[in-house]
């Protein structure tokens, strides 16, 4: 193995061990607050984390085993269920966030209706969506022999090995990630985009209100009237920092593996096996990011495991203080 394939394979183990425990967190704090159960967009978050997690364990460890060895993990079964699989978790998951993105854009642009357009119910449905239309291209892929292992990307994952299907498998790739990626973006982008409009409103509508206040409050001290300022500044920044963390890490994680499909059907053009590789671990790399963006950064999510931790913290000391006594009263041997 050279230096750049020892590099990538310790990218892939670290991905998959870093996907793997963040995002069985998120699985946990899921299961341990009934507050976090209780909210519609769990459902989509439990949804991406299933979606990571099996990403994770499936399609991970053989991406990792075809840079060890250079050639197909396992027989042909196990790589088209493998194939098959990455497909639908990675069109799932794309979809997962365009879900919650929609979710978004309803609690913020119509606050008063929320609880009626967003139930349990709808997001079943939107789930159920995700899902059919997830299977929906791993199948027909399936269905006509497209599945198996692309030396390029040391996946299993859609792969056309027939000189005859070339036209169709060109125009399948190209819908498959037109109705995946792209869609997803559009949803992201136009959803994101109106929370954004609308946050900045009530940030103007707060700044004005401030600043009367301020000038009003004739004797108010130096440093208060900067405080004020300052978190006037973040309430402005707080808002297009995570629409651009949401819409970046999205494009960042999935655009080039995308691109690099797309550009790799020109015969054309001669696309490097070790950028194949890395492609793919930044695809892999949203199965990371996702954990942190979506569910653990936030504050419930936060509170949730700290919770967790200190419980465990103080049933642990409690055990120890616990067994001092009877350390104690337990008599020495004299020699």
């Amino acid at each position: 193995m050279s230096i750049w394939e020892l590099l990538l394979a310790f990218v892939v183990v670290l991905l998959m061990l870093v996907a793997l425990l963040a995002n069985v967190l998120v699985l946990v704090c899921f299961l341990y607050s009934a507050d976090i159960r209780k909210q519609v967009p769990g459902l989509f978050i439990l949804n991406l984390t299933f979606c990571n997690l099996l990403m994770a364990v499936s399609s991970m460890p053989l991406t990792l085993a075809g840079i060890i060895y250079k050639s197909q993990p396992g027989g042909d079964q196990v790589c088209h269920a493998v194939g098959f699989l990455e497909t639908f978790l990675t069109t799932n998951s794309m979809l997962s966030m365009a879900a919650l993105s929609i979710d978004r854009w309803i609690a913020v642009v119509f606050p008063l209706s929320y609880h009626s357009k967003m139930r349990y119910r709808d997001a079943a449905l939107i789930l159920s969506y995700t899902w059919l239309h997830s299977a929906s291209f791993p199948i027909v892929a399936a269905s006509l022999s497209w599945m198996g292992f692309h030396h390029l990307y040391a996946s299993c994952t859609l792969y056309n090995k027939r000189p005859e299907d070339r036209t169709q498998f060109v125009i399948f790739t190209g819908v498959f990630h037109a109705l995946s990626f792209l869609l997803s973006l559009v949803v992201l982008c136009f959803t994101y985009l109106k929370v954004l409009k609308v946050a900045r409103f009530h940030c103007k509508r707060i700044d004005v209100i401030t600043m009367q206040t301020l000038v009003l409050l004739v004797d108010i001290h130096p440093s208060v009237r900067e405080r004020c300022l300052e978190e006037q500044r973040r309430r402005r920044q707080r808002a297009t920092k995570k629409i651009s963390t949401f819409i970046g890490t999205f494009i960042l994680c999935f655009a080039p593996y995308v691109i690099t499909r797309l550009v790799e059907l020109s015969s054309v053009v001669h696309i490097n096996s070790h950028w194949g590789i890395i492609s793919k671990c930044l695809a892999y790399s949203k199965a990371v990011s996702d954990p942190f963006v979506y569910s653990l950064l936030r504050h419930q999510y936060k509170k949730t495991w700290k919770d967790m931790i200190n419980r465990i913290l103080k049933r642990s000391s409690i055990n120890s203080s616990a067994l001092e006594p009877q350390s104690r009263n337990v008599p020495q041997l004299s020699e």
